[in-house]
């Protein structure tokens, strides 16, 4: 398909949702939306443009809590981020594994260490940590106090 030409896709695509859009080398391209447009940008990149959905990740920040979908476009050897912040207090983002079922798992891990709720996700149950973790504690959180997740009986 060509670079130039994926990127041009992925911008069309996108339309006003795309925020901003960054060729950081002729391989790696990092795109910011907001957060409800994760599912439109998730579902264009797998079923449109064929990409390999590679992992999420997730990590606190002073703005929110930074999501970033890992993308990988085999043929043109691209890797395209798309990435959102969402806010503190309700941490929320439509889920991918409806569609891409290789998200299922990360994004339980996301829940239980960032406290990210994904709306309509098909198992959200814990993956990592016990079932009697306290609710509201989040260990990859900058306010997680260590010793906080004792659990009491």
């Amino acid at each position: 398909m060509g670079i130039d030409n994926t990127i041009t896709k992925i911008s069309a695509g996108l339309g006003d949702s795309l925020q901003s859009l960054e060729q950081k080398s002729g391989k790696r391209v990092y795109i910011n939306i907001p957060p409800q447009a994760v599912r439109e940008a998730s579902r264009l990149m797998l079923e449109t443009l064929g990409a390999r959905f590679q992992i999420a990740t997730g990590v606190d920040t002073r703005e929110g809590i930074e999501v970033m979908y890992h993308w990988a476009l085999d043929a043109d050897g691209l890797v395209v981020t798309i990435r959102t912040v969402v806010g503190h207090e309700k941490p929320e983002l439509d889920s991918i594994a409806l569609f891409c079922v290789a998200a299922e798992w990360i994004e339980r891990e996301m829940w239980e260490l960032l406290g990210i709720h994904f709306r309509d996700h098909p198992d959200m149950r814990h993956l990592l940590l016990s079932d009697d973790w306290p609710e509201g504690k989040y260990p990859l959180r900058h306010d997680y106090q260590r010793g906080s997740d004792e659990v009491t009986p």
